[in-house]
């Protein structure tokens, strides 16, 4: 790392709510809303935006550990603002909590943890894995 994350060090992360991230099963008396997968994602992407500075090239951050409250729904054609602050790193493991807010209401929050890793170490185990005898998907 070219730097240790702070604590404190935060991003966000904007999405608004469209055919592409809303829940798959609205119909007619189920309204279109902001579907949990994509809302921990971006809380994800936030985290990831909060310490890319402290990355060297070769290193990226993973997601490890999601724990987060989805506490209202967002409708379509809304915002939602996603933040990520760290709370605390040792070493590679980097804690945020995370949280995210439509304009009219709090709508998540909870904890996320993320792993720096170095790209090329991981590709290698990636590698691995693929060529392993009677992966998956074969």
């Amino acid at each position: 790392m070219k730097t240790p994350p702070r604590t404190g060090m935060t991003a966000e992360e904007r999405v608004t709510v469209g055919p592409e991230n809303r829940i798959v099963f609205a119909d007619d008396r189920m309204p279109a809303v902001l579907a949990t997968p994509w809302l921990v994602a971006h809380l994800e992407y936030a985290a990831r935006h909060a310490i890319a500075p402290c990355l060297d090239d070769h290193e990226r951050s993973v997601g490890t550990y999601v724990e987060v409250e989805h506490m209202a729904p967002v409708p379509e054609g809304f915002t939602v603002v996603c933040r990520a602050r760290v709370i605390h790193a040792d070493g590679p493991v980097v804690t945020f909590q995370v949280d995210a807010h439509d304009g009219t209401e709090t709508v998540a929050r909870g904890i996320h943890k993320r792993r720096v890793i170095d790209v090329d170490r991981f590709a290698r185990r990636v590698a691995r894995k693929r060529g392993a005898p009677g992966r998956s998907g074969q």
